[in-house]
């Protein structure tokens, strides 16, 4: 098999440093678990081998069975309000002795009243709700109302994107392991390259200017492909962590309406307050189309995802667009308007605005310090530590990467690798400050190791 693609398609479980986690597991309870697991599950790029057995969590915690702790800074971006969030959990127990699910010819109070809070939250910019029961259906739907409104059929996304796993959503993304080996996918869809202002072609210049090439760039495909009706893109990718200018969304809201294409911004991994508003797009100075929201709008506890979206809905009305089992699940609908009420009720947001200066100023020293830290990116608390073997090169440091990323778990901070050289980081909005910078010594510790051990030099 050809495994070299998995040097730049998030974490590896072939490398050196993941046989000696493997052989480090301590108990044999954990290994038969492990066992069972691989013996029964499919095995998948990027997924298997699993790491550990988890036990439980709490807070900012996971457990694995031997009673080890990890601060969780990956929780596939669903762990927002921490772990056994008890006035999550109770909201949705009480949910769970009146009305647990809801067929889809009927509707339900928590649902409807999830939907108005939605609509709220956009001022009024977004006034129509539907519900999916996970990120990648919703997706699904969002291309359907651009190919129903537009009457065009193309899509244009980043390359490097993701937006789920389904066949549709692979065609969208721009990431060539989902689509390794499976033949033709939908056709009509386009890719461009994706804002990436430190390792970008235009890289040297001013970040406007350098943002707004891409711009460009967008504008020559459309205007060269016809027949394309919706450019989708995360507002800030959520694993390399480039955060576009404003005057990039500026130009890219112009492009769209100049050509009629519909502008689908996928929030899935980010909204809920990761980067310090509730939605991201509220820091761009634009208003997409449609909003796509998932994982933690469920607060870790539901499969929840919804698309919320102009007027444009109406258009689509004699089409089926979702027609999901749980489309509308009063479960789901509890959790999230929990999560909405505990956001608010503990100022999260002026919270994560507050941690989010002192992650930055963290991260910044580290760059100082070691040479191998090539760039630090982020906004509120979703951050990335792009690690180079030269920064004059940009060579990424793949290896480094990894062996950082399994000294952070041999000391209990769990983190994400992503396009093979860079750390993800996404704590939980409820992280303390102490705890914070204790999560920050532990990856600082890890550089620290990884560069005595390699023999690279200090900036």
């Amino acid at each position: 098999m050809d495994t070299a693609y998995l040097d730049t398609e998030g974490d590896t479980n072939l490398n050196e440093a993941r046989q000696a986690w493997d052989n480090n597991i301590s108990t044999g309870e954990t290994r038969e678990i492990l066992r069972r697991d691989e013996d029964c599950f499919l095995h998948q790029a990027l997924s298997t081998p699993c790491l550990d057995v988890l036990r439980s969590s709490n807070d900012i915690y996971l457990y694995n069975e031997a009673g080890k702790s990890y601060m969780d800074f990956h929780g596939n971006n669903v762990h927002q309000l921490g772990y056994n969030n008890r006035y999550i959990i109770e909201r949705v127990k009480a949910q769970l002795d009146s009305l647990a699910f809801c067929p889809r010819r009927f509707t339900n109070r928590p649902i409807v009243a999830l939907a108005e809070r939605l609509i709220a939250l956009t001022n009024q910019a977004l006034t129509r709700v539907l519900f999916a029961p996970g990120g990648t259906s919703a997706i699904s739907m969002a291309l359907k109302i651009a190919r129903v409104y537009t009457g065009k059929h193309k899509t244009i996304a980043l390359y490097d994107s993701f937006h789920g796993a389904s066949m549709d959503s692979i065609a969208l993304g721009g990431e060539e392991v989902f689509q390794r080996g499976l033949g033709p996918l939908l056709p009509g869809s386009l890719h461009v390259p994706p804002v990436d202002t430190y390792r970008g072609l235009w890289y040297k210049a001013e970040q406007e200017q350098a943002d707004l090439a891409y711009a460009d760039y967008l504008e020559y495909v459309l205007h060269k492909e016809g027949d394309i009706g919706a450019f989708v893109l995360e507002t800030v990718r959520s694993t390399t962590v480039h955060v576009p200018s404003k005057a990039y969304w500026k130009r890219v809201r112009e492009i769209c309406d100049r050509y009629g294409v519909l502008l689908i911004l996928d929030e899935i991994p980010i909204g809920m307050g990761r980067t310090g508003t509730m939605f991201a797009y509220e820091q761009t100075g634009i208003e997409p189309d449609i909003l796509v929201l998932g994982k933690g709008l469920g607060a870790g506890i539901m499969p929840l995802a919804a698309i919320v979206c102009k007027e444009i809905y109406n258009v689509a009305a004699d089409i089926s667009l979702g027609h999901f089992t749980h489309e509308k699940s009063p479960l789901g609908a509890a959790a999230a308007l929990a999560a909405l009420d505990f956001m608010e009720q503990e100022k999260t947001l002026a919270h994560v605005q507050v941690l989010s200066a002192y992650m930055q100023s963290r991260l910044l020293s580290f760059k100082e310090k070691y040479s191998i830290v090539g760039d630090v990116r982020g906004v509120g608390l979703l951050w990335a530590v792009e690690l180079v073997n030269d920064r004059s090169t940009k060579e990424k440091a793949t290896t480094a990467a990894t062996d950082v990323l399994y000294g952070c778990l041999h000391n209990g901070l769990s983190l994400k690798v992503s396009d093979g050289n860079i750390l993800s980081l996404y704590p939980p909005l409820i992280i303390t400050k102490d705890a914070l910078a204790a999560a920050l010594d532990i990856l600082e510790a890890a550089l620290a190791t990884v560069i005595l051990k390699e023999g690279a030099s200090h900036a």
